[in-house]
Parts: C-alpha cells; sequence; structure tokens
C-alpha cells in the first residue's frame, strides 16, 4: 500500500546516500519536486546526477536515506509506481533489429498501457513517427531516434518524466523540436520532469527552478534567474562554470 505523498510533491528526496565502496557519488542530498515543475539537476560529469536519477526511478539501492515517489519508498515499493514514471535518455537504445512499432509495442505492453496500438497511432501522428514506423530501429538517423526514445517515454502518459540529456548530439533545429514538445506535454499533462542537462540554453527554457550538485552535493538551488543574479553572472553557463571550478565559492568567501 502507497503512503499518502508529501502535500504538493512528486518526489522527495531525503538525506539520499550512494556509495560504491570507497566512492561516495551521492553524499546526504535532500530535495523535493513540486507537482508539475520542471526542475533541472545540473553538475559536471560525476557529479551524482544519474546516480540521483537512477534511484529515484527504483534502479539504484541507497545506501543511506529515503526516496518517495508518488508516496511509494523506492526500490521497495517500485512495483507500485513505475507504470505512472518514464524515462528517457539518448545514451539508452532499444533493441536495433524491432521496428519502431514493434519497440513502441513491447514497452506499451510492460507499461501496462490499455490500447497501445491506438497509443502508437497517436504518438506517431503528434511526433511525426508514422513514415518509418516499420523500419528497423537501427536504420534510423539520430534525429529519428530521438523522435522514438521520446514516443517511448511518452506512451504511458506518465506523471513523471525523467531525461538525462534528451537533446544530447542533435542538430539545433531537431533539439528545438524536441524541447517544444516536452513544453507542450508538461503542460498538457500537468507532469513533473526533472531534466539532466548540459545545454543551459535548453535549462533556462524549460525549468523553473536548477538544483546544482558537485562531488555528489547539492550546492545550490533556486530558480534560473536567482542563480544568475545571484552570481552576479549574465546567463546559467556562466553560473554553471563558476559553481564547476569553484570560483563561486571563492566568491562567497571573499565577501
Amino acid at each position: 500500500m502507497l503512503a499518502p505523498a508529501a502535500a504538493g510533491h512528486a518526489v522527495v528526496v531525503d538525506r539520499l546516500t550512494k556509495a560504491y565502496k570507497a566512492v561516495v557519488a551521492v553524499d546526504s542530498i535532500s530535495f523535493a519536486l513540486d507537482t508539475g515543475a520542471c526542475t533541472a539537476l545540473l553538475g559536471g560529469n560525476g557529479a551524482g546526477k544519474t546516480t540521483t536519477i537512477s534511484t529515484i526511478m527504483g534502479l539504484v539501492e541507497p545506501t543511506g536515506g529515503r526516496v518517495t515517489v508518488l508516496g511509494a519508498e523506492m526500490p521497495r515499493q517500485r512495483h507500485l509506481v513505475l507504470h505512472r514514471i518514464n524515462f528517457e535518455s539518448p545514451y539508452v537504445n532499444m533493441p536495433m533489429r524491432l521496428t519502431v512499432r514493434q519497440n513502441l509495442n513491447v514497452f506499451g505492453m510492460l507499461y501496462g498501457c490499455g490500447d497501445v496500438a491506438g497509443r502508437i497511432r497517436s504518438l506517431a501522428e503528434e511526433l511525426e513517427l508514422t513514415d518509418f514506423l516499420d523500419r528497423p530501429t537501427g536504420k534510423l538517423s539520430s534525429g529519428q531516434k530521438t523522435r522514438v526514445a521520446l514516443a517511448k517515454s511518452l506512451i504511458n502518459n506518465p506523471e513523471i518524466l525523467l531525461l538525462d540529456e534528451p537533446t544530447a548530439s542533435l542538430d539545433p533545429d531537431t533539439a528545438d523540436w524536441v524541447r517544444g514538445r516536452l513544453e507542450r506535454y508538461r503542460r498538457d499533462r500537468g507532469a513533473t520532469v526533472l531534466l539532466a542537462s548540459h545545454n543551459m540554453g535548453e535549462v533556462e527554457r524549460l525549468c523553473d527552478r536548477v538544483i546544482m550538485m558537485k562531488a555528489g552535493r547539492i550546492v545550490d538551488d533556486d530558480t534560473p534567474a536567482k542563480l544568475v543574479a545571484r552570481y552576479g553572472r549574465s546567463n546559467l553557463e556562466e553560473v554553471f562554470l563558476d559553481i564547476a571550478r569553484g570560483r563561486g565559492e571563492a566568491r562567497e568567501a571573499a565577501q
């Protein structure tokens, strides 16, 4: 049985710690994601972003602390809510020999969708997949694969959408197309979105809030505009560089 979800919060991370032997990937972090909000989880390589997302998905067992998603404690109760969440990353490939339709059909059944064929037709029209639905996934261009990955992540109309660099390696036009579809889905569905990205322009466009991580810890947490103002910078990319290179810490100490 699910515990009541925290008021207004789709995800609650409480003192989460994950260690791999002597390496602490995530070091006692806490935050909550408001229902319907889009939050960025930022940091350099090795900051702990992917481990945090994997723990929220119930794929990684915490060393310490607690994660609840829609009232379910992860990973112990993940079977109660996995059909209500989904994930997208260009670094996770679908079976290449299966056609796009076959892949989406498999994921639709795994997520317990009622009318899988109807859902595939709807997504194919919305995401412009119709021309290559019956083509092997391995024969697609990178932009087409990204659209298919987006369709997979939306197949079950998820309440929570976890995105790990969804527009990495895409040309500007395709990346803008993907962002537009994500904005529309969040608005129409009222979905909660957690986005890990190295594209600061993307973050400023899509996100209401930014959680900055470094070496497994949260070092700042605010709206993009407030972070830019607090660090005295002109955009979020400059803030990211300050934090990654320790310049923000030095300036704070000087003040």
